[in-house]
């Protein structure tokens, strides 16, 4: 509601001291990040609901509500109180204990279980489910298990709830209050009291500002050692969020100053003290005295010091190979012919214990793989393949006939965090072959060779033009640049492959060239560019290609088949305003849909994870579909590749929708047809590497779509931004060891 569509009514200002006073019938709107409410009260002696707006933390419908303001009259919406102060109590009437129960709030309770519980046990239904839960049983259809449901529901919700309250209090937005919860547990209000920073380390979606101003509320000084050291480490996480493994240390010292308005010499001298302490890690790399996150400085050498170990290690413990007749034999198998480039990629792979295939599209590196596997399989080599995401994984299992897993799930995730497989309990295999590496960050790469066996060798696979990780580093750049491991560059585009005006385009966008576009493109064309000059109409194009024209033509599923990749987030080409659209378009589901987190989620909805989730074995990157939304529940189960996975509502903002997804989100996977499009709005992003990762993930149809200029500027921007790593450095330098 806009104040400038209200007009206060003088002669119903309430008194001061003065209350409105009754049940909550119904909550309208309810925002978790502001508090906004509008909530339906009935009011004695009111014949009508009472209309109040405001804020608070949490409320459900069966409250008792005391509210303090002034009322107003809405052009659209009529008389309303626009409450100043709200307060909620819980309600004590049997009509208001049964709106309550049903309302949604307790898992495993909803309207039919609330009017069984409220004519089971009355006013004493409150008393029983926290004190003799064992009763609820006592309710037909309540067993063992929804009883310890709703005995564990209502226990969140009332410690949820004071969190809520809470972060309200102090201007914070409530709506990762049960991520808090399931963080800090009972402990919550009091940890974040001790140290308010461990929000932004340990809270996904809460910020360092958020976390600072709830300090700032709680007393912490504003030059206080507390702050400037969570100041730093913010500084440096937000660098390893762009990429980089280590900060300039003067930089680092001018950021944590500017972040936290103080001086730079205080910024300068909590920094040399965390230092001294081991907190942070400095080295001087390049003649650059550089800053790192110790886990990550420590990620980075190990990376250094197994990979020269392994790529100047004698022999590889592989039975004798014949290579003229393993050649000869896994041709005439395979029938194809390797180039001269592949055989000698095959023969690096034979006799080093570490080696790295690269190139673009097109150019053999499945054939190859595939050639490497079936030889050394037929010797009773153990071959072990793995990929940094779902669809990659896959991938890997459909070219080679072999098992293909996540990098993740080879390494066997921990519940809480963590892997399995390390050192002390290491991975079982002959060779290790990781394809996608373009992809892996430095922490997982350290991690899977933390698990990998001593003797075991190592095969990577990819391609290093493609977008770099989205974690810190640059580890296959890095590996290939630093010129002392093995490494093999695939740079023949064969026939069959060449044919696809998809394969010429990529390689023409690599070059620096804009790609062929012919009008009209031929019949049996698969890539193609629909000029739009005005963002609004690629938009409308877009749209109708994947709801209508794709479908039609090429028979491919919107939902299944169908990815639409953008650079960017915002704006009319961007993320959000697309996935809008798409599920206009798509999803016309009249079933239950739940607001969480700015989005509205509906079954049938294609969501992407965000982030990794160890406990539900669901990795960044895993596209699924929503199959349900259980609102007595407060659940949404979403399929993953035929894996069910259960979501709290709270646990929501963990999926966004993925009718469009950025480039950067779809590494490692490839979709049968993609849609790209182009426009000058998206000029800061728009980069060539980005257009080349984009084109290569299209299979069978790639088709762009905006302003030519926009994919001239794409083409013509090379300029990749410079990260900080010291991977290449520590290759080049460090002797080959055993790490300790």
């Amino acid at each position: 509601m806009n104040d400038s569509d209200s007009t206060v009514a003088p002669r119903d200002r309430l008194p001061h001291g003065d209350a409105l006073r009754g049940l909550i019938e119904r909550v309208t709107f309810h925002n978790e990040d502001t508090g906004f409410a509008v909530l339906k009260v009935q009011v004695q002696g009111q014949r009508d609901l009472v209309t109040v707006i405001g804020a608070l933390a949490t409320v459900s419908a069966g409250e008792w509500i005391t509210a303090e303001g002034q009322w107003i009259f809405d052009r659209e919406h009529g008389r309303q109180l626009k409450a100043s102060n709200i307060q909620t109590q819980p309600p004590d009437s049997i009509e208001g204990i049964q709106k309550y129960l049903a309302s949604g709030m307790i898992k495993g309770i909803g309207p039919v279980y609330a009017q069984k519980l409220v004519a089971k046990f009355g006013r004493d239904v409150f008393d029983v489910i926290e004190k003799e839960s064992a009763r609820l049983q006592e309710v037909d259809g309540i067993g063992r298990e929804r009883r310890q449901r709703i005995k564990e529901a209502w226990a969140e919700q009332r410690q949820v709830r004071e969190i809520m309250v809470f972060l309200h209090a102090h201007g914070i937005s409530t709506s990762r209050a049960v991520r808090i919860y399931r963080t800090f547990g009972e402990m919550a209000i009091e940890r974040i009291r001790m140290d308010p920073y461990c929000l932004a380390r340990e809270i996904y979606g809460i910020g360092f500002k958020s976390a600072d101003a709830i300090a700032m509320r709680l007393g912490v000084e504003r030059e206080s050692v507390l702050r400037v050291r969570a100041g730093l480490a913010h500084a440096l996480d937000e660098a390893a969020a762009d990429g980089h493994c280590c900060v300039p240390r003067a930089a680092l010292g001018d950021a944590a100053a500017r972040l936290l308005e103080i001086g730079e010499d205080l910024a300068a001298s909590v920094l040399d003290a965390e230092i001294a302490r081991g907190e942070l890690a400095a080295e001087e790399i390049e003649g650059n005295a550089m800053v790192y996150l110790p886990s990550i400085r420590t990620a980075e050498q190990l990376i250094a010091d197994r990979l020269r170990t392994l790529a100047d290690r004698a022999g590889t413990g592989y039975p004798a190979i014949d290579l003229p007749k393993a050649l000869e034999w896994v041709q005439k198998k395979t029938g194809k012919i390797l180039a001269e480039s592949q055989v000698r990629a095959l023969r690096m792979v034979i006799h080093s214990g570490f080696a790295i295939i690269t190139g673009g599209p097109g150019v053999g590196k499945t054939t190859l793989v595939n050639s490497i596997l079936k030889i050394l399989g037929a010797k009773g080599v153990q071959c072990v393949l793995c990929a940094p995401t779902g669809r990659a994984a896959k991938r890997l299992n459909e070219s080679t006939g072999l098992e293909a897993r996540t990098i993740h799930r080879l390494l066997e995730p921990r519940a809480g965090g963590g892997f399995q497989r390390d050192e002390s309990h290491p991975l079982v295999g002959d060779l290790f072959v990781m394809d996608e590496v373009s992809m892996v960050d430095v922490p997982l790469m350290a991690k899977f060779l933390r698990a990998l066996p001593r003797r075991a060798n190592l095969l990577l696979v990819g391609d290093p033009d493609q977008l770099p990780s989205v974690g810190p580093g640059l580890v296959l750049r890095d590996l290939i640049a630093s010129a002392v491991v093995p490494c093999e560059r695939l740079d023949v585009v064969f026939r069959q492959a060449g044919a696809s005006l998809i394969v010429q385009a990529a390689h023409e966008v690599n070059a620096g060239h804009i790609p062929a576009i012919d009008d009209p493109a031929p019949e049996d064309a698969d890539f193609f560019f629909i000029e739009r000059d005005e963002p609004s109409a690629a938009a409308d194009t877009l749209v109708d290609l994947v709801a209508r024209r794709i479908p039609a033509k090429f028979g491919f599923d919107p939902l299944q088949d169908i990815q639409v990749l953008t650079p960017m987030n915002r704006g009319t080409l961007g993320v959000r305003n697309l996935n809008e659209r798409l599920q206009a378009a798509l999803n016309g589901s009249a079933g239950p849909a739940v607001d969480r987190f700015g989005i509205s989620f509906r079954a049938g909805d294609k969501v992407i994870q965000t982030r990794n989730n160890y406990d539900k074995d669901v990795f960044n990157g895993d596209i699924g579909v929503i199959r349900a939304i259980s609102l007595d529940d407060r659940e949404v189960r979403i399929d993953f590749d035929g894996r069910r996975v259960t979501y709290d509502f709270g646990e929501l903002d963990e999926v966004e929708p993925a009718f469009a997804i950025t480039v950067h989100k779809s590494q490692g996977s490839e979709f049968p047809c993609v849609i790209i499009p182009l426009a000058m709005e998206q000029y800061v992003l728009l980069q060539r590497n980005l257009l080349y990762t984009g084109i290569t993930r299209g299979r069978k149809l790639v088709i762009l779509i905006g302003q030519k200029k926009a994919l001239s500027a794409a083409v013509r921007n090379h300029q990749v931004r410079r990260r900080g790593t010291g991977l290449r450095w520590r290759l080049q330098n460090a002797a080959a060891r055993e790490s300790p």
